[in-house]
């Protein structure tokens, strides 16, 4: 569907309808991912991943808008790139992805379902199944549906290992997503009956299972070993839930305090969690809320705005909650930082602000990775109403930027803006 990003809106048109193709059963099969050609703009080509039956099998397929400005996608155009057989009709991962730096597609492969992967496909890197595939669709043809990236990490192997594969050793990777400011490919593996897990993907990495569950011995139950398997960077237990969501770093506007942090939920819980990550370690895991829904899905729009999908149909956007205070804050209505004009920024922005008593105040800009790029104002105001112009230099590259009224060394506010060239 297609429908204006507003929480008003009431009209939504029909872009693709592969009700005919798709087969959905035992509450996992069905439509399961969409990703849109990094040259959609040009070309109207997106790839949707579904289930089929006839024989039972994970279908990868392309799909062209024309033209690409158009809200609706021709029935007729499907390209079928890759077909994977699914032995059972459980755990058939689904998420698909562009790389933001190398422009190829990711596709995730649960073990094949069942319990306790019983094929034992996820230590097996001779089987598609419980993995992440990295593959070239930009030549795509009649004759030659994809191309293997010369640098995937089985290329040429002598073993037989699929050489689409990019990492592996994964149980149901529900969800994956990039963050391209650090380049990391985050992942949510739901778990047997123990742990759920967070990972951070890497070009040949075997996650572990079935041997492992999380960091916890799965097959055989004792004396396992984590040698050459990669752990982890997050986990938790049936205490606070069953069956991750994984979600996105959040990248967005709308609520500065969450930049940087992992966002992701439990479906059966709904329970909703930010992981603090400092590149080597998960330093801290906050719940942010506890919802009576189950969310199936996170995405994000052009503005970085996280979203997320509930299973029973509805679409929630993120937002931030008026603040319970502290006794570090000011004084209500102290000072006030207001929405700056006009944004997004092309050339230069006013960023307008108040005060209520004379005090020292700063205005700081930051790129999205929290580094300060700008300082706008460093001096002693005095009460009343105040506005800074902020002029763009070659170094401001397009992208998210905040900016952060600070008063008498306390941060009083900080917001977004989006600098486009």
């Amino acid at each position: 569907m297609v429908f204006q990003d507003d929480e008003n809106v009431s009209e939504t048109e029909v872009f693709l309808d592969l009700g005919d193709e798709i087969h959905i059963a035992n509450g996992e099969e069905g439509l399961l991912g969409l990703a849109f050609d990094p040259d959609y703009e040009t070309n109207g080509h997106f790839y949707v991943k579904y289930s089929a039956d006839g024989p039972r099998r994970s279908v990868i397929e392309r799909y062209t808008a024309s033209p690409p400005s158009s809200n609706t996608a021709d029935p007729e155009s499907g390209l079928v790139i890759l077909q994977v057989a699914q032995p059972f009709g459980n755990h058939n991962g689904g998420q698909l992805a562009f790389g933001p730096q190398d422009g190829f597609l990711y596709i995730a492969l649960g073990d094949g379902g069942s319990g306790g992967d019983p094929r034992e496909n996820g230590e097996n890197p001779q089987s598609l199944l419980g993995s992440i595939l990295r593959i070239d669709v930009s030549q795509s043809t009649l004759a030659s549906r994809y191309a293997i990236p010369t640098d995937n990490p089985f290329v040429g192997n002598s073993n037989g290992y699929k050489e689409e594969i990019y990492a592996y050793g994964l149980r149901n990777p529900w969800r994956f997503s990039f963050d391209p400011p650090t380049g990391n490919l985050w992942a949510g593996d739901v778990g047997q009956g123990s742990r759920e897990e967070v990972d951070i993907i890497e070009s040949g990495k075997d996650y572990g299972w079935d041997i492992m569950e999380g960091s916890i011995c799965h097959e055989p139950r004792t004396n396992c070993s984590m040698d050459n398997r990669e752990p982890p960077v997050w986990e938790y237990g049936r205490s606070e839930g069953r069956s991750i969501t994984g979600g996105y770093v959040y990248r967005g506007t709308r609520v500065p305090e969450l930049v940087g942090q992992y966002i992701y939920a439990d479906f059966e819980t709904g329970r909703i969690w930010a992981l603090e990550y400092d590149g080597s370690e998960a330093t801290g895991n906050e719940e942010l809320n506890d919802v009576n829904f189950g969310i199936t899905s996170f995405g994000v729009n052009a503005a970085n705005d996280l979203f997320m999908a509930a299973f029973e149909g509805q679409l929630y956007r993120f937002e931030e909650t008026a603040s319970t205070g502290t006794e570090n804050e000011l004084p209500t209505q102290a000072a006030a930082l207001y929405t700056n004009f006009p944004n997004p920024v092309s050339a230069s922005t006013q960023i307008p602000f108040s005060l209520n008593q004379t005090a020292q105040v700063e205005i700081k800009i930051f790129d999205m990775l929290g580094r300060e790029t700008d300082r706008l104002v460093n001096a002693t105001l005095q009460a009343g109403p105040h506005q800074v112009e902020w002029t763009l230099s070659q170094e401001n590259a397009p992208g998210v930027y905040y900016y952060s009224l600070v008063v008498d060394g306390s941060v009083v506010d900080t917001r977004g803006l989006l600098v486009v060239r």
